[in-house]
C-alpha cells in the first residue's frame, strides 16, 4: 500500500474515533451541567453546556469530512 493511500485509511479510521472519544467526554461535560447547577454555580453550569454544544458542531464537522473522504 502507498503511504497516501495508507494515510487516507488512517484518517478514515480518525475521523470515527475522534468522534467516539469527543462523544465521551461529552457525556461528562453533561453530567457536570447538572451536577454544577445543582451546586448553585449556574453560569458555570451553562459554560459546560455551551461546550457541550460546541463538541455536537465539531462531531457535526468531523462526520462531513468522514463523508468527503
Amino acid at each position: 500500500m502507498d503511504s497516501n493511500k495508507k494515510d487516507l485509511e488512517t484518517l478514515k479510521v480518525l475521523l470515527v474515533h475522534w468522534v467516539n472519544h469527543n462523544k465521551s467526554h461529552q457525556e461528562k461535560f453533561d453530567e457536570w451541567v447538572e451536577r454544577s447547577s445543582e451546586l448553585g454555580k449556574e453560569e458555570v453550569s451553562e459554560y459546560i453546556k455551551k461546550a457541550s454544544e460546541y463538541i455536537d458542531k465539531a462531531n457535526e464537522m468531523l462526520m462531513e469530512a468522514k463523508k468527503n473522504m
